[in-house]
């Protein structure tokens, strides 16, 4: 007997891909809890671990070393991942408050989202410094400096640990470029108070062999755009500045209304905050029973006992206590591949410890490259013939890639009789129909979507521009759709919070292409499932597939590889970020490209059956063939190498045959890529090209000339 999918019934919500939340993320896709919907929200698709900060700014390390793939890990633990800053918690409504999304509702949350060493409060370090913390904008920041060749001044705030790690990375990096520097450490009160003596004086003498200068005990009055003023009158050089100094929470956890210590969420034992359904670890909180420096080795740790307690307040298990350890080992590297350990007192120094550092970093960073893979659920011992081929050797692709193939859709549709009503025109090849009504001519169209992300707001956004493609396509303009939904099996209440998130989002985008939601019709199956059925009025003739003339120059609006990409994410095997620009592109509306190309003798949208296909299908209804620029069509970030290491989306090999002729292997594979809310291909006059492509370019679209209508029947590419 088949047995459906278990209802979810709890939303766990984790604010932040900090570490302690890595670990949980992970632990969480080994042993999921039946029942639990798990959310990660973070401001971009990757995590920084900072163990390895350092080693990257003086130049050991890759920049992408460092991160850990939050939409790989997500996958991974069946989470859904939503890519934004939060801004607050609402702890009356139980939802997180994320910019450019509805509210994200919870039953149980957790914060983990470190600490920020921006320092608002020092006279003009908003405008001619940047903070250590978050590294994305540092990281940025300090490649372009590096760059450089002049002499340069570059000044670190802060002298604590993270402060003398950073400067004497930074002195290492421009020492190995043989740039000029001057580098200089300035604390407003006595430097390295965190370690002992002994590791003290050697840290010390680390920063004197780079030639860096240490200002201690005194405090800065301003920064300028080239020096730092001091509160004795002096003015450092300064080209480049830092702060590592003045940690403090975000500022959003204030307004939370939970109990705090210095802006930091005060939690007990358990990990949690003054509302036992939120709890914090890692920096951002602080440990009232036993309170505890801002240090990563008690975020790694708190990661297991987090792991049950969140489990337990959802309804599994009970309670464990956190019992941080009074002292830790530090790692302090020393600039070069040289570090310093120090436990207890006891300190040792040099490149046999900057090996066992980095050891210890990789070993930790390894628990993220490699995850576990999971075997898929056995086939019952005895199964009807052909169920192994039928399943495959992947997972079934989301959005077009889980369409019905074109030879099959078209078979089936040509055993229909024509239309009988004289004011309903079918139009060959094209998605849309036209009605007439009165004087009114309107186009229809209906498109749904099988996700392929679990973050339902995501997905409305994406299937909504997909289905307006139809209408864009065609030159008209959306006046009135209705809304087909179908949600896991999930409790009344997670329907409740999951519909009011796709209906606020599909009310924002139909509204905003000018049309409105009028309806819907929604039920429970097996997965989410998005489509709209939408129309447009026509106040021009219509533009179809049948208009294109031999000479037509192609138009493509946006780039192609989300079929590859997002099948590549459902096998993990995609990069987070790749996956985050594809899903830009994808949710980027096109009613400012359809209103350039209202002039178009023909035009579609790119969509299940790839560009070849749907291209295909212009030169068929208008009798004429095409001739492709394939190094002229734009790609996706990470498609064209997903695709050269044979990832395929499920509608791949259909699409392959609408057009046999077209050669195989590298760039030509994404051809036949399906497309979910794909760009517009357009074929205007030759003449108006250029200033069409100026035109799209300056609104914003990624679009390019492809190629051209030839006279000559089928497809084939520029030689």
């Amino acid at each position: 007997m088949h047995t459906p999918p278990l209802p979810l019934t709890r939303d766990l919500v984790l604010i932040g891909g900090g570490h302690t939340h890595a670990l949980l993320l992970r632990k969480w896709g080994m042993n999921p809890l039946p029942g639990a919907r798990v959310t990660v929200i973070n401001p971009g698709p990757t995590a920084p671990y900072s163990g390895m900060l350092p080693g990257f700014v003086a130049g050991h390390y890759k920049r992408q070393e460092l991160d850990i793939d939050l939409v790989k890990l997500a996958r991974f633990a069946g989470a859904r991942v939503i890519l934004g800053s939060v801004e607050g918690i609402d702890t009356t409504q139980r939802e997180v408050l994320v910019p450019g999304r509805p509210p994200v509702a919870f039953d149980v949350a957790s914060v983990n989202v470190g600490i920020t060493s921006d320092m608002p409060s020092m006279p003009g370090f908003a405008e001619h410094a940047v903070p250590a913390k978050p590294l994305g904008p540092f990281a940025a920041r300090w490649a372009a400096h590096l760059e450089g060749s002049d002499p340069t001044s570059v000044i670190v705030i802060g002298g604590g640990v993270a402060g003398v790690e950073l400067v004497m990375a930074m002195a290492h990096a421009l020492k190995a470029k043989g740039r000029a520097a001057q580098v200089t450490l300035i604390d407003n009160g006595p430097a390295l108070t965190a370690t002992k003596p002994k590791a003290a004086a050697t840290i010390r003498r680390a920063m004197s062999d780079l030639g860096i200068d240490v200002i201690e005990q005194i405090a800065i009055t301003r920064i300028a755009q080239d020096h730092v003023e001091l509160e004795d009158g002096r003015q450092i050089p300064a080209a480049f500045v830092t702060g590592a100094a003045g940690a403090r929470a975000y500022d959003w956890v204030a307004a939370t209304r939970l109990d705090l210590h210095d802006g930091y969420v005060r939690v007990n034992e358990y990990l949690q905050s003054s509302d036992p359904a939120i709890f914090a670890a890692g920096d951002c909180a602080h440990l009232t029973e036993n309170p505890r420096p801002k240090a990563g080795v008690y975020a790694v740790r708190e990661a297991p006992i987090l792991f049950d307690n969140l489990r337990a307040a959802l309804g599994a298990g009970k309670m464990r206590r956190y019992v941080p350890q009074k002292d830790y080992l530090k790692l302090i590297s020393l600039g070069g591949k040289s570090a310093l350990a120090e436990r207890l007192g006891t300190s040792l120094s040099g490149p046999l410890m900057w090996n066992w550092k980095n050891h210890i970093d990789q070993k930790f960073m390894n628990k993220f490259r490699d995850l576990p893979k999971m075997r898929p659920a056995a086939l019952p011992r005895e199964h009807a013939a052909g169920l192994q081929e039928a399943l495959g050797d992947k997972p079934m692709c989301g959005g077009c890639g889980a369409k019905v193939g074109r030879s099959a859709l078209q078979s089936a549709l040509r055993t229909l009789p024509a239309p009988m009503r004289a004011d309903v025109t079918a139009l060959p090849g094209d998605d849309a129909a036209l009605l007439k009504t009165g004087n009114a001519r309107q186009v229809i169209t209906s498109d749904h979507l099988r996700s392929f992300t679990t973050d339902p707001a995501l997905m409305t956004r994406i299937a909504a521009v997909h289905a307006l493609g139809d209408i864009w396509a065609m030159g008209a303009a959306p006046q009135a759709a209705t809304a087909t939904i179908i949600l896991p099996r999930m409790s009344a209440e997670l329907q409740h919070r999951t519909m009011t998130e796709i209906m606020k989002t599909a009310n924002e985008v139909i509204r905003e292409a000018g049309a409105e939601i009028v309806g819907g019709h929604s039920s429970l199956g097996d997965e989410m499932t998005i489509g709209f059925t939408l129309t447009g009025l026509c106040e021009d003739d219509p533009i179809t597939l049948a208009g294109g003339h031999a000479g037509d120059v192609l138009l493509l609006t946006k780039p192609l590889g989300s079929g590859v990409l997002m099948a590549a994410e459902m096998a993990g095997q995609a990069d987070g970020a790749s996956v985050a620009t594809a899903f830009r592109q994808m949710i980027q509306p096109q009613h400012a490209a359809a209103r350039s190309l209202r002039g178009a003798h023909a035009m579609t949208d790119v969509t299940g059956f790839g560009l070849a296909g749907h291209l295909q299908g212009m030169c068929e209804a208008s009798s004429c063939g095409a001739t492709l620029d394939l190094e002229a069509v734009p790609v996706m970030n990470g498609a064209l190498e997903l695709s050269r290491q044979g990832v395929r989306s499920t509608i791949y090999n259909d699409n392959r045959a609408i057009a046999p002729d077209l050669p195989s292997g590298g760039r030509a594979d994404l051809l036949f890529d399906p497309q979910t809310a794909g760009g517009l291909l357009a074929a205007v006059d030759a003449n108006e090209a250029d200033a069409l492509l100026r035109e799209l370019n300056q609104a914003g679209y990624p679009a390019a000339i492809i190629g051209h209508l030839t006279n000559k029947p089928g497809l084939r590419l520029q030689n």
